[in-house]
Formats: C-alpha cells, sequence, structure tokens
C-alpha cells in the first residue's frame, strides 16, 4: 500500500498533517497530483463544527488543481493522458437524476461534495498530495493559467452561476451587497455580462478599494453614505435593476431588496444565517424576484475562459501560498478573520 501526507480535520479545531493511504481509483476516475488547494470560508466553518457538513475525521478541500497521476481503464485515453494539468468542480453530480438529465447538476439528487462527510456520505477532499476525481468533472486548464490561479475557479463558478441565474440585461445598475471573496467576483462577472453602472456595499473599506479596482462605480459604506439614496440619485430615482446578496444575513438582504426598482430582481447567494427576516410586503407590493443561486452548474469552462482573457481576476485575491503541514495555523487565522486575509491556498 502506498502513503501521502494529508492534512486531517481530527477533531472540531484539530488537524493533524500525517501519512494515509493514497486513494485507490475506479475505472472512469484519474488519480490527480494535488499542486494547491484554497481553504474555503466552508471549510472553517467546517473546522469548527457550525455547518454540521465536515464530521471529523475528514480530508477537507474542494478548491483545486494539479496534473493527472494515473488514468481509469475506462476514461477517455484521446482525452485525457498523465501529466495533464487540470482542475475539477467540487461537486460530484450522478449524472443520471431528473435533475442531471436536466442539467441542473447542482441540484443531483445524490450529489456529493469533495471534502464533506455530513452523516450521509464522507468524500475526502484535496487537502492531500493525491485525490480521485471522476473524469466527468475534470477540466484541462489553459495553457496561461497557473495552478493558484486555477484554484480560484469554483469560487469564480459560484459568481458567474449567480450572474446566469439573474435576468441581467446590458446597461442595467446592479448592486452587489457584500465585498467578500463572491461579492467581488460576482462584480467581476456583472461588469463581464455587460451591466452598466455597478455599486458594491461593504463595511470594510479595504474591500472597497479591492472593488474599485476590480471596476465598481460606486463603493459605499453603509456606516457613511445613505446606500438606498446614492442608488436613486444614478437611477432617476428608480432604484436598481439586479441586486447580488453576497453575505447571508438579515441586514445585508434588506440592503439588497431595498436597493431594487419595482419589478427588480435581487440574487441570494450567501447563506451564512439558516434563516433572515424578510421584508415582506416590500417584496411582494414592488413586485420584486428573489432568486437563490447554489453552487455552481458547469460553468467551469466559462470561468477558465474569462479568467484566461483576464475578463475575471483573481490573483490579488490570494493572500497566501503556504505548505500543507501549515494548515492548522492558517485555518484558525481565518476562523479568527484576521484583516487583510482573504483567500489562502495550500501546496502539498
Amino acid at each position: 500500500m502506498s502513503f501521502m501526507k494529508a492534512l486531517e480535520l481530527v477533531k472540531y479545531g484539530k488537524f493533524e498533517y500525517k501519512d494515509v493511504p493514497v486513494p485507490e481509483i475506479v475505472p472512469n476516475e484519474v488519480l490527480v497530483r494535488v499542486a494547491v488547494c484554497g481553504i474555503c470560508g466552508s471549510d472553517v466553518h467546517g473546522m469548527d463544527g457550525s455547518s454540521g457538513r465536515r464530521i471529523p475525521p475528514i480530508i477537507m478541500g474542494h478548491e483545486a488543481s494539479g496534473t493527472i497521476f494515473k488514468v481509469g481503464e475506462a476514461v477517455d485515453g484521446s482525452k485525457w493522458k498523465e501529466g495533464d494539468r487540470v482542475t475539477f468542480d467540487s461537486m460530484i453530480s450522478c449524472g443520471n437524476c431528473w435533475h442531471c438529465n436536466r442539467g441542473e447538476i447542482n441540484l443531483c439528487e445524490d450529489r456529493m461534495v469533495l471534502g464533506v462527510s455530513c452523516g450521509d456520505y464522507r468524500r475526502h477532499g484535496a487537502f492531500a498530495e493525491f485525490i480521485t476525481i471522476p473524469e466527468r468533472i475534470l477540466y484541462a486548464l489553459p495553457d496561461n493559467i497557473t495552478f493558484e490561479q486555477a484554484a480560484m475557479v469554483e469560487p469564480v463558478s459560484v459568481a458567474v452561476h449567480a450572474v446566469e441565474r439573474s435576468p441581467l440585461h446590458l446597461n442595467h445598475t446592479v448592486v452587489v451587497v457584500g465585498a467578500g471573496m463572491i461579492g467581488l467576483l460576482c462584480l467581476q462577472a456583472a461588469k463581464a455580462a455587460g451591466c452598466g453602472t455597478l455599486f458594491i456595499v461593504d463595511l470594510d473599506e479595504s474591500r472597497l478599494a479591492a472593488a474599485k479596482e476590480f471596476g465598481a462605480d460606486f463603493c459605499l459604506n453603509p456606516t457613511e453614505a445613505d446606500v438606498l439614496e446614492a442608488v436613486k440619485a444614478e437611477t432617476d430615482g428608480r432604484g436598481a435593476d439586479i441586486s447580488f446578496e453576497a453575505v447571508g444575513i438579515s441586514a445585508s438582504t434588506e440592503t439588497a431588496i431595498k436597493v431594487l426598482r419595482k419589478g427588480g430582481s435581487c440574487t441570494l447567494v450567501g447563506n451564512i444565517a439558516q434563516s433572515i427576516d424578510l421584508p415582506l410586503q416590500e417584496v411582494v407590493t414592488r413586485e420584486l424576484s428573489l432568486i437563490g443561486s447554489c453552487a455552481s452548474a458547469g460553468e467551469y469552462p466559462a470561468c477558465l475562459d474569462l479568467m484566461a482573457s483576464g475578463k475575471i481576476r483573481v490573483d490579488s485575491l490570494i493572500s497566501q501560498k503556504r505548505p500543507l503541514e501549515e494548515g492548522q495555523e492558517w485555518f484558525h487565522r481565518l476562523h479568527a478573520g484576521e484583516a487583510d486575509l482573504t483567500k489562502v491556498i495550500l501546496s502539498p
């Protein structure tokens, strides 16, 4: 039996960098040698047990890239070979259920997420030297995409999927509430889709500064500006056509709803809180649309193209690249909300 190094969550709040068996591939899988894997916010919430979806022991990690080390006997050899640079979806869909047959792979009845153990299943992730990946969720990297950039494709796909779910048309006025990782990516995706005026709202001045670099027209701190009045001033008093809520709490959702014009649409991407207060009468009487957006549904090729062309930029969102053995330290620093720490990428 061969062994590899992995970062395993052995109990809530505690990791061990240890030797574990190299996973065996089945015929339709490839074995990927992991180059890098990013720490997702869902991993951080998994570490402390608050999500209930990373029950120890588990090797987490789903934002990754690497090279094919071994190819299963049923894998298309004309498409994939050892040494190919690849990334992969964070979610394994069954490919056969009613939703999968409609292309709604993110809603698959039997889906599994890499690096998740939730009681129904356990699927080890990419905080390790190797990971097995089904051929159907594998994507080749463009030559000008680095492994580090490729590890950002998963969060980029969340933002691109949210924009695809939204009735966004050319020259629409858009408000993004929340300038964290996903909010900043929603901003770039909306701009790439042809929005007109783009607002972003956050309490953190450094995040607003980053949003300005990514093309936001107006960066608003609600403690210093009247967000609704600022949006109305640029829309002849109507409000925005589209908003994206990228936090997931009551206050930010209320802002995302209030800034809309009559008949506008709010896409809900953030999901920190399990339930929120909703201004129901405002939604009903102003005929607003609320759209949920979950993960992504096959947008990886489009995301890789957007990144390769420079329309979506991720380099400045990567705060640190550190060895996998230092993972526990960086998980705890992210959990503590350390300033200016956005994305930490670990390398086996």
